[in-house]
């Protein structure tokens, strides 16, 4: 089926939202089905999971990042959810490397529904996931790639610290770390030590035992997903000419995380030669066939703490809002 072909109206089930607040505002309701567009591709969505940023999409914070987010009073889309994995049920006349019935990942804003369309950051499923497992990859996958490959410019043989390596970004930012051959050192709760560590980090520092600014051991680049240290503690973390990447943070109110954000890059340009950087993951097709191929290559394995059905995408979010998740929280369509 082409984009040029017509197709019956139908609608499907999704959890939508009219206005931002807590998961209480959420609602499963019957919408209009995603039109296929010509350079896109229709998917019968069988898995999603939650990220972050559905968090801060379903409470409309930080205030101040609403213009560019979803809207200033409302949301500009009911819809909401970022990852996916499912079948392909239409290909756009755009696209030539896929057909219906394949099965396919990626990230689309509204993939807490039964179909989306998407349009860049899509790929073949890797072929040893399920759905769910494959759901869980895109949003926190791509991050932690972008993330070390491009915005830090990691190197074989560099040493890399990751602060909250027990959350989505994290777990998988120890493993992409891994497989680009850099010797990882990975920060986290107690209960999540033994984790890490399985998930191939050569060290591993407990927060609550060992402030890891001041263990005397520094490295050549920082992924910051916690967001719980000054910049004269990361300063002392990094080498001479060390690289933070800051890719989360905590906060709420009018600049929640951008508030940490901004005072770091403040303090890092005032002098020396360390640097820290901000950046939000951009989906295109390429580097989803480099997780794709990552995941097959068994160099990365989502890490699934918890299962919900479409139904309960709110209680997934209230956990999420909690701060205490480890690895992924995975829905089944």
């Amino acid at each position: 089926m082409t984009a040029t072909e017509s197709e019956p109206h139908t609608t499907m089930k999704a959890v939508v939202r009219d206005s931002y607040g807590s998961p209480d505002v959420l609602e499963l309701r019957e919408v209009e089905k995603p039109e296929l567009a010509d350079d896109g591709i229709l998917v019968r969505v069988h898995a999603s999971s939650v990220n972050r940023g559905d968090w801060h999409a379903l409470t409309g914070t930080p205030l101040l990042a609403r213009p560019m987010m979803d809207g200033l009073l409302r949301p500009k889309s009911p819809l909401i959810g970022g990852d996916f994995a499912g079948i392909v049920e239409a290909v756009g006349s755009q696209i030539g490397d896929l057909q219906p019935g394949d099965e396919v990942f990626g990230g689309r804003t509204g993939a807490f529904a039964e179909y989306v369309c998407a349009r860049m950051g899509f790929a073949r499923k890797p072929a040893n996931l399920t759905f769910e497992e494959a759901a869980a990859i895109p949003v926190a996958a791509l991050t932690a790639l972008q993330g070390l490959r491009d915005h830090a410019g990691l190197e074989a043989g560099q040493r890399v610290l990751v602060n909250g390596a027990s959350g989505g970004v994290g777990t998988f930012a120890v493993q992409v770390a891994k497989a680009l051959g850099a010797e990882v050192t990975a920060v986290c709760s107690t209960r999540n030590v033994e984790q890490a560590g399985a998930l191939g980090a050569d060290e591993v520092v407990d927060y609550s035992r060992d402030d890891f600014t001041r263990i005397g051991r520094r490295h050549h680049l920082l992924l910051d997903i916690a967001g719980s240290k000054s910049w004269s503690g990361y300063r002392r973390a990094l080498e001479p000419d060390g690289k933070l990447v800051i890719v989360g943070a905590r906060g709420g109110g009018l600049l929640g995380p951008l508030g940490h954000v901004g005072r770091v890059k403040l303090a890092s340009s005032l002098r020396g030669s360390q640097t820290a950087t901000f950046f939000i993951a951009k989906f295109n097709r390429p580097d989803m066939a480099v997780l794709r191929d990552l995941a097959e290559e068994r160099k990365i394995k989502p890490v699934v703490e918890r299962r919900y059905d479409l139904s309960e995408v709110g209680d997934a979010l209230r956990y999420m809002g909690d701060g205490h998740v480890r690895g992924k929280l995975v829905v089944t369509i």
